[in-house]
């Protein structure tokens, strides 16, 4: 039986599966597409975690689509509301029709002489589905859904209440009056403790070093100003174009004045707690801003619980779960009726897909990121991931719109093959210039960066959209384009017979009407 065809196969139904979805429909109306989603349910990241307080790390304005506005006041929200807007945003543009969900892509085949992929997948009934594609886009973002990272605790299974991990929360818990520890001081621990504290007896962060945490208003002022003294598309533009720039400024004056920028985050932080309290212990990190990311604190929630008593914060090491809680390597005991471990996530490349090229397996992490977005020696593939200091949403658009004009360029020459080189230097990088502990275990699986452009990904918005990805030739020397090649054929790469001279030019008039 013949397998179904289809030009461009999306891998994901999250913000990037329907950012590229929406971007192919409008620029490569010619090309029919396809997303297969693994889960029941669209929406990624905000469908999967499902813990009390679980919100947006990055405000809406930016965080939302360029070509749909975020038009609310609130800039941070919980996660239900962002699952709404992309289920929203995917019904009014038309995309839901164009996904199938329960169907986990487990692989993909390349065949040079078929200049195609065949993709497998599995649904949610265990059949097995085969389809074939000309791009191959991986959507599915870089973390394992199936499991959270969890050390190893000693004496974990004497504890006799509940143990855990917020990827994996369970539907109907009843923590009304109970005492909390929550394990971990990310982004996770930050949004756990103050949601759990407003009906537990007591909530406890229990933390081996601190992290930055900076606190922002879930509504901010000048949204609600703007909104209410402007036209509401011009007001999202406005809003919008605000918060990347001040976004960018204020990650720049921090890599730049580290020491100044500690000293101001901190400050911080101390006008919002207790007079006293130890600081120096609980709230001040050993790295610089932006060593890792920066925690996000919406109108103060953490610091209002931990002051008024409903929460607090203890800096240690653990020795072993006991019966009734947690002892310290110090000696402290911290009882507890629920332990929750959030410990940090796993990564995983390309959402776990096995790839093939003409029967050689790829392995993702030998591989070098081309623009941050296809693969060394790995032709007609595509994936997306975000920045570590910006919305996801940003980059997944900006992808986007690169890959439709690859696509238009291949058609414009004729040419049926992208394959992106290895960098000529053997210059190598993570992807994630971060110290965390999750981009640490991430660079054992994830594709490197190389040393110069067009190798690199700087996690820069405003320079890839100004640059990279954006007025960047498409045909430059870090990647080639074949016609179809015949079996047994070299496979030196063939430049089309007249080059390429145009170039992605977003700004244009008509790129500007759905401009972020």
């Amino acid at each position: 039986m013949t397998a179904e065809h289809i030009d461009v196969l999306i891998v994901g139904a999250g913000l990037s599966g329907v950012a590229t979805a929406y971007h192919l429909q409008r620029k490569c109306p010619e090309k029919s597409f396809l997303i297969l989603e693994g889960r029941q349910a669209m929406g990624g990241t905000w469908d999967l975690f499902r813990y009390p307080g679980i919100r947006s790390d990055s405000d809406m304005a930016t965080l939302g689509f360029g070509f749909r506005p975020w038009d609310e006041d609130a800039s941070i929200v919980g996660g239900e509301r962002i699952r709404d807007y992309v289920q929203t945003t995917a019904a009014e543009c038309g995309i839901d029709a164009h996904i199938r969900f329960g169907h986990a892509v487990t692989g993909a085949e390349w065949s040079s002489e078929e200049a195609r992929w065949r993709v497998f997948a599995r649904t949610a009934e265990g059949e097995s589905v085969e389809i074939t594609c000309s791009m191959l886009v991986s959507c599915a973002g870089y973390y394992d859904y199936a499991q959270g990272h969890t050390p190893e605790f000693p004496g974990r299974e004497d504890f006799g209440g509940e143990v855990i991990h917020p990827q994996h929360w369970p539907e109907g818990l009843d923590h009304r009056g109970k005492r909390i520890v929550v394990i971990g001081s990310g982004a996770t621990a930050v949004t756990v403790v103050p949601a759990m504290a407003e009906e537990a007896e007591h909530v406890t962060m229990l933390q081996r070093s601190p992290t930055y945490m900076v606190s922002r208003p879930a509504t901010p002022e000048f949204s609600v100003r703007a909104r209410r003294l402007l036209p509401r598309r011009i007001a999202s533009r406005v809003i919008r174009t605000r918060n990347i720039l001040l976004g960018a400024l204020n990650y720049q004056i921090a890599r730049r004045l580290p020491v100044r920028t500690k000293e101001r985050i901190l400050a911080g932080v101390q006008c919002q707690l207790p007079r006293g309290f130890d600081i120096a212990t609980h709230f001040t990190p050993a790295y610089d801003p932006w060593d890792q990311r920066l925690c996000l604190v919406p109108d103060g929630d953490m610091f209002r619980a931990v002051s008024e008593g409903r929460a607090s914060v203890v800096t240690g090491g653990i020795d072993r779960f006991t019966e009734s809680g947690i002892r310290l390597q110090s000696g402290e005991m911290l009882e507890a009726d629920v332990i929750v471990t959030a410990t940090g996530l796993n990564m995983r490349a390309i959402g776990g897909m096995e790839l093939t090229v003409d029967g050689s397996r790829v392995d993702i992490a030998e591989t070098v990121a081309y623009k941050g977005m296809m693969l060394s020696g790995v032709p007609n593939f595509a994936f997306v991931i975000g920045y570590v200091n910006s919305s996801w949403t940003l980059r997944a658009e900006l992808v986007a719109k690169y890959l439709c004009g690859v696509i238009r360029h291949m058609d414009t020459t004729g040419t049926a093959v992208c394959t992106p080189a290895e960098p000529g230097d053997a210059r190598r990088a993570p992807l994630f210039g971060l110290t965390s502990g999750y981009a640490q275990r991430g660079n054992a699986v994830m594709p490197k960066q190389g040393g110069r452009a067009p190798w690199r990904m700087h996690h820069n918005y405003l320079r890839e959209m100004l640059t990279t990805l954006n007025r960047s030739r498409i045909d430059d020397d870090g990647v080639s384009f074949e016609r179809a090649r015949p079996a047994g054929a070299s496979p030196a790469g063939v430049r089309p017979d007249r080059p390429a001279t145009a170039e992605i030019r977003l700004a244009s008039a008509a790129g500007a009407r759905d401009a972020a």
